[in-house]
């Protein structure tokens, strides 16, 4: 199945508790951190939940 690239861009301090779980949960701790994942619907939309602290990289 085809990877996503997701990098984090914003800082997650003064962030809501669920927004900093869904970073845990995508494996993104640290500004300009660059995971590889299986892309599929409930990483979409988790991203889309984080979508002002992430960035897709094709």
């Amino acid at each position: 199945m085809a990877t996503i690239k997701i990098k984090q861009v914003k800082s997650r301090n003064n962030r809501p508790i669920d927004q900093k779980r869904t970073l845990d949960s995508l494996g993104l701790n640290k500004i300009n951190k660059v995971v590889e994942r299986e892309d599929t619907p409930s990483l979409r939309g988790m991203i889309r939940k984080v979508e002002h602290l992430v960035q897709v990289i094709d």
